[in-house]
């Protein structure tokens, strides 16, 4: 997007250094405003041409060191566009264990962003890519429009367990075609302890389905990965909290003492 500068001419800002931290790539993608030091100015176009002329210079100077933006990973890309989501949020926060926290991840607001989504789903392709696995089981209810995008991206089939079984028709816990025997990677928005994925599981494994792994788009590394290893799964994240701060810091979304506040909170939790 553009970048709309005020603050240079009369009020003081630095021109050239506010050039060479703005301008994109190509030496563009900068408005600058300038209004006082041009309209109080003696003679207007005379000052209008000077501040035109040292704009340009900046922008034509093959010497001058602009300031550039970080490489982006698709995992940077997905924990930026996450945090402009409104999916990570920093401040103080209740969670649903009645414990403080300084951070809370709704990830169940990706819904709302296809591209961001898109994004996710080439991050799952990348991290299923070596596992072996029949179907993708998606949980109800953060789960499964991820599953579902992850499912079209990788062309794998798609089921989901029911939190409420059918109590008519069918009768059915688990919705989605499947055979017994088949291996099904399960696959969720977040993981903070194993509890919840053990939960879902068992349907899954009562229904004859094995399930060796399970598949996250953020660990809150708060034991998850060691409590579903005691039971002989292996989580896969494709964004860890820590990874998630570590992006945000490094792009300015974040400073490092609120990085800091949040990995001792997850510590004293």
């Amino acid at each position: 997007m553009w970048i709309l500068l005020p603050g240079v001419g009369t009020q003081g800002g630095d021109l050239e250094a506010s050039l060479d931290a703005g301008l994109d790539a190509q030496a563009g993608r900068l408005l600058v405003n300038v209004s006082r030091a041009v309209c109080a100015a003696r003679d207007p176009g005379a000052a209008a041409a000077e501040f035109r002329d040292r704009i340009n210079a900046v922008r034509k100077a093959p010497h001058r060191a602009r300031a550039a933006a970080p490489a982006r990973s698709l995992r940077d890309e997905v924990a930026l566009g996450l945090h402009s989501l409104g999916a990570v949020r920093f401040g103080e926060f209740t969670l649903k264990s009645g414990k403080k926290s300084p951070v809370y991840i709704d990830l169940r607001l990706l819904v709302s962003d296809p591209a961001l989504m898109a994004r996710v789903a080439r991050l799952f392709q990348e991290m299923l890519a070596p596992l072996a696995f029949d179907r993708i089981a998606a949980i109800p209810y953060g789960g499964l429009p991820i599953g579902q995008a992850v499912a079209l991206a990788t062309g794998r089939p798609l089921l989901y367990p029911r939190r409420e079984v059918k109590e008519y028709g069918t009768k059915k816990a688990i919705e989605g075609a499947f055979s017994p025997g088949e291996t099904a990677v399960v696959l969720d928005d977040l993981v903070t302890t194993g509890g919840s994925k053990l939960e879902a599981m068992e349907p899954l494994l009562q229904a004859g389905l094995v399930v060796k792994d399970v598949a996250v788009l953020v660990d809150r590394e708060q034991g998850g990965a060691q409590e579903l290893a005691a039971r002989g799964v292996a989580l896969h994240a494709a964004l860890t909290l820590g990874q998630i701060l570590e992006t945000l810091v490094r792009h300015g979304r974040i400073t490092d003492s609120v990085k800091a506040e949040v990995h001792a909170a997850l510590t004293r939790a």
